[in-house]
């Protein structure tokens, strides 16, 4: 019954086409997905795991292997925060802000389709954590400073 009611709360459009959004991207980096781990697997299967390399050349391949693996990590952890984001749109929590509950501007969403709060509201957050760093530094320097000097 709460799920109805917040669906209802927004509007049948701007459902609509958060959901074609949402659905698009997810279709989207799935393909890129596919695609990545295919031509890792081309790559895999193609004669150079039985090639002799120098270390240049092994390290080289290495390196690239890594990168390929980040790649596939960060669109599926990617592709999982879009299914959460329509598992939110279908409870009706998707597209207004965790923090002041105004919705979401169509773009930001657009841009980042798994954003949880506006732009100002995520600023704020971010400045806060920027704080905290910052003191956390001037701590650590300090305490650092009062450790060299006893």
């Amino acid at each position: 019954m709460a799920t109805t009611n917040m669906k209802k709360r927004m509007s049948t459009d701007r459902y609509r086409d958060l959901k074609q959004m949402l659905e698009g991207r997810k279709r989207e980096i799935q393909s890129q997905l596919h695609e990545r781990i295919r031509d890792v697997r081309t790559d895999n299967g193609s004669g150079k795991l039985n090639t002799v390399l120098d270390p240049v050349e092994s390290s080289e391949a290495g390196i690239q292997e890594d990168i390929e693996f980040a790649l596939i990590q960060m669109k599926a952890e990617t592709l999982s925060k879009v299914n959460e984001a329509l598992g939110r749109l279908d409870e009706g929590a998707y597209g207004n802000c965790f923090e002041c509950g105004d919705e979401i501007a169509h773009q930001r969403l657009r841009a980042l389709p798994f954003a949880v709060r506006c732009r100002e509201c995520e600023e704020a957050r971010e400045n806060v954590q920027r704080r905290e760093r910052m003191m956390a530094q001037r701590q650590s320097s300090s305490a650092l400073f009062f450790d060299m000097s006893s």
